[in-house]
């Protein structure tokens, strides 16, 4: 099942995972990843331990590609699973094992990684790719979401569509943005419509909120307010 795009964000840092299928609640086993550490994607015949262990290895500091290998080299399923992570220094690596089922493949370049399986062909990861890195002028959530676009455009999953996901890490361990569809006609548009929503307040909350940095968070509700506005605005701009 599934096609996924990781990736980080080479101007802000952060890191994001955007994923869809013809599967149930794929944002609920396929996606991990944290602030300043790195991402991964577990997925075809999904091994959550990938998700558990390549994060803490993550948190080590060891690399995507050491990371494919010790994930795989462990695990018996490996030639029915599909992996792929970027670590906190934006390189990339992936597994695709060889009874995935076809077409099945992944693309890995510097600072993304798309990988797939089940696909109506190998174009879809191919557009996945070339209109994330196409489109470098979009805030960072929305070119996750083009690039899927970009990919179901090409077919997608060759069963159908049924789920989807985005979650994104800027500064801090909590996602500043995580959003799921588990069972929806048109996930992909489900997903940017709550995208779309979330501008309309809760961007802005999530940008209130307690860090490290500044336990208090924002608590001046007006702060709040006109940031809102500023995400409203953006988001109007984008779309004219």
């Amino acid at each position: 099942m599934t096609w996924s795009i990781i990736a980080k964000d080479p101007e802000t840092g952060s890191f994001g995972v955007a994923v869809t299928t013809k599967f149930f609640a794929v944002g609920a086993l396929c996606p991990h990843g944290t602030a300043k550490i790195g991402a991964l994607a577990t997925q075809a015949l999904v091994n959550p331990l990938y998700g558990t262990d390549g994060m803490r290895f993550l948190a080590e500091g060891r690399s995507a590609e050491e990371i494919v290998a010790v994930l795989t080299a462990q695990d018996p399923g490996r030639e029915s699973r599909q992996l792929h992570v970027i670590d906190r220094d934006g390189r990339t690596a992936a597994h695709t094992g060889r009874e995935c089922v076809d077409w099945c493949g992944h693309l890995t370049d510097e600072n993304v990684s798309v990988a797939g399986n089940m696909l109506a062909g190998p174009t879809v990861i191919q557009a996945t790719l070339d209109t994330y890195k196409r489109r470098m002028d979009l805030p960072f959530a929305d070119r996750l979401l083009t690039a899927l676009d970009a990919g179901q455009a090409e077919g997608g999953d060759k069963r159908g569509k049924q789920s989807a996901a985005l979650k994104v890490w800027r500064d801090e361990s909590y996602p500043m943005l995580d959003l799921r569809i588990d069972d929806h006609p048109e996930p992909l548009d489900e997903l940017r419509r709550l995208y779309g929503v979330a501008h309309e307040r809760f961007l802005a909350f999530m940008d209130a909120m307690a860090t490290r940095a500044n336990p208090g968070g924002v608590t001046d509700r007006s702060w709040i307010d006109q940031r809102a506005r500023e995400y409203q605005e953006r988001l109007a701009g984008s779309a004219s």
